[in-house]
Formats: C-alpha cells, structure tokens, sequence
C-alpha cells in the first residue's frame, strides 16, 4: 500500500478521535486571524485541503460566515465528519496532489497539516500548484511540524501513538520559502509553536 493509501486507511479508522482531539483550533488562532485579514474580501473562496473533521473551516466560518469554502479531504470518514461540523461549507473528495484538476480558481487556499503525509517535493508541487490556482492577492496558508527531513519516517497517528503506521514528514522552513518565493508568493509570515523541546509546529502565510 502507498504511503497516501495507508494514511487514508489510518485517518478513514481514527476520524472520531482526531475529531474530539483535534476541533479546538484556539493554539492557532492568531495566525488564523491574520489569514482572515489579508483575504481580499469577505465572501472570499476559499479552497481547504486535507480538511479532517473539519476544524479549521468551522473556525473560519465563524469568524467570517460569508466566505464560500469547499474542504477537500481523501479520507471518507474525515468529510462525513466535515460535513457535518459545517453545513454552510461544500465539500468533496480529493487528492491535495490533484488541486489543478478542479479548474477553478480560489481567493485563498488552507493545507493544515497536510505537509507531515506529501513528501519535500509533493510540497513543492503543491505551492507551484497553489499558485496557479489563486487569484491575484490569493493567500495561502501552511502548517506543518517543523524538522529535519532526514528524520521522517512511521510514527503512530497522533490520537494512537502506540501504533507506528504512518509515514510522517517533517519539512524545513528554507526549502518551503524558497519555494513560495520562486512560486510568486510574497509577503511571507512565519510564526512557530513550540510544544516541547524536539516538538515545533511552523506556519506560513504567504500572499502572491
């Protein structure tokens, strides 16, 4: 089974329990909240990937009920459970690999956590696709764990530790600058969230 495969397997089995561990976003409001002002207007689309049970677009919708959103996840179970935590929000199966082939374009663009299961160049794939398919001022927003990519490898799913199945990457912030830089992205804000001593989350906003 593929890596994507098997993360789909694992999140489709955990959905429950990510969804009570995992629907309170206040840890990472503020950089949510700086996201909301740089969308170029209150009724902005907004494309979500990898959107779990759906707690950042319940957060974004309550801080801006107006914006039109369609969160993507692959797992069935984590959109069943998106759907039903937002049912102002559309939602649909896909692959954050395959964002260009919805032949839309969006105001801005969410991936929370979807970077820990795309490897280094998936994630560079995916913000020279972001680019293609957000408008002028369209804002992207990225959040991973922060580490040495050497360091990836199985580890269990966070709600079930014990269990090492997934493949987990860890990115580096230079490499995903770079990136956005030679990706047209300006206006770049970094902020970080230290858990502990080995354990970082990073998160970027980028504006092209």
């Amino acid at each position: 089974m593929s890596k994507t495969g098997n993360a789909v397997k694992i999140f489709n089995e955990y959905a429950l329990q990510y969804e009570a561990k995992y629907m309170n976003v206040d840890a990472y409001s503020p950089s949510l909240d700086v996201f909301c002002k740089l969308l170029p207007k209150s009724e902005a689309t907004v494309l979500e990937l990898a959107c779990g049970p759906g707690n950042i677009t319940k957060y974004l919708l309550q801080k801006q009920p107006t914006l039109q959103i369609l969160a993507t996840d692959l797992s069935e179970n984590m959109l069943n459970l998106a759907a039903r935590n937002n049912p102002k929000a559309n939602t649909q199966k896909l692959d954050c690999k395959d964002i260009k082939k919805l032949e839309k374009r969006f105001d801005a663009l969410v991936c929370g956590f979807g970077l820990p299961y795309l490897s280094k160049e998936e994630t560079k794939r995916l913000i020279t696709d972001a680019a293609e398919v957000l408008n002028s001022k369209g804002v992207l927003y990225l959040s991973t764990m922060e580490g040495n990519y050497a360091d990836s490898g199985y580890v269990g799913p966070s709600s079930d530790p014990e269990k090492k199945e997934l493949y987990t990457f860890y990115h580096e912030a230079p490499y995903l600058l770079k990136t956005l830089e030679k990706s047209g992205f300006n206006n770049v804000i970094v902020d970080r969230i230290q858990h502990s001593e080995t354990e970082t989350d990073l998160i970027i906003i980028a504006q092209k």
